[in-house]
C-alpha cells in the first residue's frame, strides 16, 4: 500500500495556501489602517510605551518616504512596480508552490505589497502609523504591509544566504 501527501497530489493546493498567507497579510493590514484611520487624524499621536505610538501618516513615497516630496508622478510610477511586482510574484509562487521557505518569503512580500497598493488606489497615498523611537531617535514610520515585505525580504536573504553555504 502506497500512502500519498495530499500537497503531491494536487499542487494546486500548495499554490492556494500561499495566497492565503499573502491574503492574512493584506487583510491584518488594511484593518489596522481602517482602525487607525477611525481613531486619529493625519498627525495625531498616540503613545503607548516610551519607545512605542501610534502616529498617523501619508506616504507618498515608497520605503523611508522615498521621491514622497514629488510632484505626483510617483503615485502612478509605485503603482506600476506594485503590480508588476505582485505579477511576477505569483508567477515565482506557482512554479515553486513546494519549496516551503521560497514562497512563505514571496508571499509575506506580496501580501505587504498588495496592501500598500490597495492604499495607492483608494487614498492616492501609504497609511503608516507605527512609530518606534528612543530618545530623539525615530524609525521611519511604517504600517503592517511594511512588516510583511521586511519580513519575506528577511526570509529571502537567508534562504539565499543558506544557499551559498552548501
Amino acid at each position: 500500500m502506497v500512502t500519498r501527501r495530499v500537497f503531491s497530489q494536487d499542487r494546486s493546493i500548495g499554490f492556494v495556501w500561499w495566497l492565503v498567507v499573502a491574503g492574512l497579510v493584506v487583510v491584518c493590514d488594511q484593518v489596522s489602517k481602517l482602525w487607525m484611520l477611525s481613531l486619529m487624524r493625519l498627525g495625531d499621536t498616540i503613545r503607548v510605551t516610551s519607545f512605542f505610538n501610534f502616529h498617523l501618516l501619508f506616504n507618498e513615497g515608497s520605503a523611508f518616504s522615498f521621491l514622497a516630496t514629488q510632484s505626483g508622478w510617483q503615485r502612478m510610477f509605485f503603482l506600476a512596480i506594485g503590480i508588476l511586482a505582485a505579477v511576477f510574484i505569483l508567477y515565482e509562487i506557482r512554479k515553486h508552490r513546494e519549496n516551503t521557505m521560497f514562497c512563505l518569503s514571496l508571499s509575506l512580500i506580496l501580501g505587504g505589497d498588495i496592501g500598500n497598493v490597495i492604499d495607492r488606489l483608494a487614498y492616492g497615498h501609504v497609511v503608516d502609523f507605527l512609530d518606534f523611537h528612543y530618545g530623539t531617535w525615530h524609525y521611519p514610520t511604517f504600517n503592517i504591509a511594511d512588516c510583511g515585505v521586511c519580513i519575506g525580504a528577511l526570509l529571502f536573504v537567508i534562504l539565499e544566504l543558506r544557499k551559498k553555504k552548501n
